[in-house]
């Protein structure tokens, strides 16, 4: 299996950057991990609505550049659907055996994402219904991934 990770904004924090690099290395056993990084919009200290609007879409259009056609695309949302890490790994398994070889994951900046790239996602993943930074959840996707490979390969970890 192939990730494309798709993050709006850089690590910030060293503790997460070693993170990140620690699960993403724990991954490559399992599949090809890319990691792609789209800038994060201007903005002020407090946006207006419509501000954070603006925001949304600019930083939604900077991630539907790196979304092809054929791409099977996951999104990170707070209003999608919640999945045990079991039924994660689930999920992935049954798009492997639907010849999906490729997914593509999408997490967005600091308002979330707009609706121009949940409109184009195949599927909405939330996390929980606990709110984490962007750049937290860029480290809880690596693990969970990584975590699906292992239940899925049957190895020690999740039990």
């Amino acid at each position: 299996m192939r990730y494309r990770l798709l993050c709006v904004g850089k690590l910030k924090q060293n503790f997460l950057k070693e993170a990140c690099a620690e699960y993403a290395k724990r991954l490559r056993p399992y599949g090809e991990l890319t990691q792609i990084e789209v800038p994060e919009a201007k903005t002020t200290t407090r946006p207006s609505e419509k501000e954070r609007e603006a925001q949304l879409e600019e930083e939604g259009n900077a991630l539907l550049q790196q979304i092809r056609p054929q791409d099977y695309l996951i999104v990170l949302d707070l209003h999608g659907k919640e999945l045990s890490s079991t039924d994660f790994a689930a999920k992935l398994a049954d798009l492997a055996v639907d010849g999906i070889g490729e997914i593509t994951l999408a997490i967005g900046g600091a308002y979330g994402l707009g609706a121009n790239l949940r409109k184009r996602a195949q599927f909405r993943w939330a996390l929980s219904p606990l709110t984490f930074t962007h750049q937290m959840t860029r480290y809880l996707v690596l693990e969970q991934l990584y975590r699906a490979a292992k239940i899925n390969h049957r190895e020690p970890y999740h039990w």
